[in-house]
């Protein structure tokens, strides 16, 4: 069997080193890259490090170094052949055949690239010849310099049926064929003519710099405006981008990478400094794609137009990148102003109105929000339920269960925010009742004293979460630990009445922002150091608060679905009250009593709420012996 060095580097490109490592070692994230103990040699400060931009792995402490075929071959002790046919059964790739046909597909891969390379400078000799005065001035139009042309080896295809099949006579019909520079018509009689012909000619290079395809703007009127190479058997379309080759090394740099939709764009943005730019090919963002991208950069930004066919393309490469979004695997987006593509924007703004904008990207659920939302009308009860149910649909749809209930959860929280009912408004000033009695003549003094407690002792709890709450919810946060790091924003805004208990949630909460693994060992470390396991332990035999997530028979996944309800009531709890501790203060500094009944309206709003909270509460402690959840 022979296998060549691009069928290799294919495979090593369609599998994520991080991802099969961290099947068996536990991984940190660190900037970049990964990082863990290494797996070859007993450390306990990690020095094995993960680059999955790269491709490889390297330990520092003992040296270890290599890709994914070596980790299967080192690591898992299969043998070479072995390691290559369970990479490629995982990344879809159909080993080579055991026959001398390999080798011989081998050769002419590399012959091949030798075309695409010959038909590059044959395009580029033409743009500067006297016929490419017209290509030389649209260029010039678009404000794209002769550098720049020469940067891209931007060329030009003559308006001929045979120019380049004459000028690479010597390739012969067949490779030219194969490369997709010429058409073999169907009768088999006539003859092959040039694929191209009255473009402007952008090459399509693969990540090692080497031109694979083409890409042709029409110079005047006609349809397709833009004509790609077909795929062949050194271009993939569904795993190329335009630019990968510059804009990677770009993108170290830079610390982003950025989405455009055409090769203008990219040119335009690189004419301005911009260089870690890319661009599919004329369709949707891939699966294969999104891949690539992941590894320059865990959160690219796609910078679309502002018209419907760019928010359309927005919303696709949202549905292709639902599934496979991780805890700190994303997108980002920037809209540009109506009628304009980034080329239009940095002729007009420069640079300065570009980086205006990828300063402030849109989170991907902002994004995804914005567009379920303007959908359709929200004025029924049927059309509200539909939001929630497409917002529910889309957070389904991701593969990490804790990203996808971080998702469920702020899409409930602003659903529940966008429906809740309108708060009244008021006016400044006494006003008189409209229900106000009459005695002796005339009427009663306004504003009257309420007739119920503006808040109860219930309601208002400024020492925090009570002890059987805060231990039976840290009970659920130690038995899966995965939810603090989904839930420490919110968590970070809760306080435990007991000190013992607070400090363990300030001690958890801390873990995360510092990028620390809650697994194994940590937490119970934690606990140690403050002196909980013992109360932790307690309240976990005793027959305390029934949750779901207290007991070491429940699903998991409902539990860890469960437990961020909880931790999202408990805050939303916690938020009232602040609210109608507020409301009591009014209240009680209203001297004058002109916003007494202001005071006690809002008061009973509040104490709605609140009294929801509560009942949800209630129903999760119902619910946790209902196996059916």
């Amino acid at each position: 069997m022979s296998l060549s060095p691009a069928w290799l580097d294919e495979l090593r490109a369609r599998t994520l080193l991080s991802a099969l490592i961290g099947k068996t070692t536990k991984l940190q994230r660190a900037g970049r890259e990964w990082k863990a103990c290494c797996p070859f040699h007993n450390e306990k400060t990690p020095s094995f490090t993960i680059n999955d931009e790269k491709g490889f792995y390297h330990c520092f402490g003992c040296g270890a170094h290599g890709d994914a075929i070596r980790w299967m071959t080192d690591h898992q002790g299969l043998p070479f052949m072995d390691a290559v046919k369970e990479l490629a059964a995982n990344a879809g790739l159909e080993v080579p055949a055991q026959d001398p046909r390999a080798r011989e597909k081998a050769e002419r891969a590399s012959t091949l690239h030798d075309v695409m390379g010959d038909a590059e400078a044959f395009f580029v000799e033409e743009l500067g010849k006297a016929e490419g005065a017209s290509a030389r001035a649209y260029l010039k139009k678009r404000g794209i310099t002769e550098a720049q042309a020469r940067t891209f080896r931007i060329g030009l295809a003559p308006d001929s049926r045979t120019r380049l099949r004459s000028a690479l006579a010597k390739s012969g019909d067949e490779k030219l064929i194969e490369c997709g520079l010429l058409i073999q018509p169907e009768e088999a009689k006539r003859e092959p003519y040039d694929r191209f012909r009255g473009r402007l000619m952008i090459p399509i290079r693969d990540a090692r710099g080497r031109t694979i395809a083409f890409g042709g703007r029409i110079l005047g009127e006609g349809e397709p405006k833009y004509l790609n190479s077909p795929e062949t058997v050194l271009f993939d379309k569904g795993r190329t981008l335009f630019n990968l080759d510059r804009a990677a090394p770009a993108s170290r740099k830079a610390n982003r990478v950025i989405v455009v939709e055409g090769y203008m764009d990219v040119i335009a943005l690189s004419g301005a400094g911009i260089d870690e730019a890319v661009a599919p090919l004329g369709t949707a963002l891939t699966e294969g794609q999104l891949e690539r991208l992941w590894r320059l950069d865990p959160q690219p930004i796609l910078c679309f137009d502002g018209d419907s066919a760019g928010q359309k393309a927005a919303v696709r490469a949202i549905g292709r990148a639902l599934p496979f979004l991780t805890p700190g695997r994303t997108l980002r987006f920037v809209t540009l102003p109506q009628g304009q593509d980034p080329d239009d924007l940095i002729r007009s703004g420069g640079r300065v109105a570009m980086e205006a904008l990828l300063a402030e990207p849109e989170p991907l659920v902002e994004r995804l929000w914005r567009h379920e939302q303007a959908a359709l009308p929200l004025d029924t009860p049927e059309a509200r339920a539909g939001l929630k149910q497409r917002l529910a649909e889309h957070a389904r749809a991701i593969a990490d269960k804790d990203v996808s209930h971080a998702y469920l959860s702020e899409f409930r929280q602003r659903a529940d925010a966008l429906f809740a009912p309108p708060k009244r408004e008021w006016q400044s000033g006494p006003r008189k009742s409209p229900r106000a009695s009459r005695s002796n003549g005339r009427r009663d003094s306004w504003p009257p004293v309420p007739t119920e407690p503006l808040a109860s002792t219930h309601a208002v709890n400024k020492s925090g979460v009570a002890p059987a709450e805060a231990r039976a919810l840290l009970v659920g946060l130690v038995r899966l630990p995965s939810v603090i790091t989904a839930h420490a924003e919110q968590l970070s805004h809760l306080q435990f009445s007991d000190p013992t208990l607070d400090r363990v949630r300030t001690e958890l909460v801390a873990a995360v922002w510092r990028g620390e693994a809650l697994e194994g060992g940590a937490v119970s470390t934690i606990l140690r150091r403050v002196g909980a396991i013992d109360l932790l332990s307690k309240q976990d035999r005793a027959n305390g608060l029934a949750f779901s997530f207290r007991r070491g028979d429940a699903d998991p996944e409902r539990a860890r679905r469960e437990l961020g309800e909880v931790i999202d009531v408990m805050v939303k709890r916690s938020e009232l009250d602040a609210q109608i501790a507020e409301v009591m203060e009014r209240f009680r500094t209203d001297t004058d009593g002109t916003g007494w009944e202001r005071a006690l309206e809002e008061q009973q709003h509040l104490q709605h709420e609140r009294r929801e909270t509560d009942r949800r509460l209630s129903e999760l402690r119902e619910l946790a012996g209902d196996a059916e959840l």
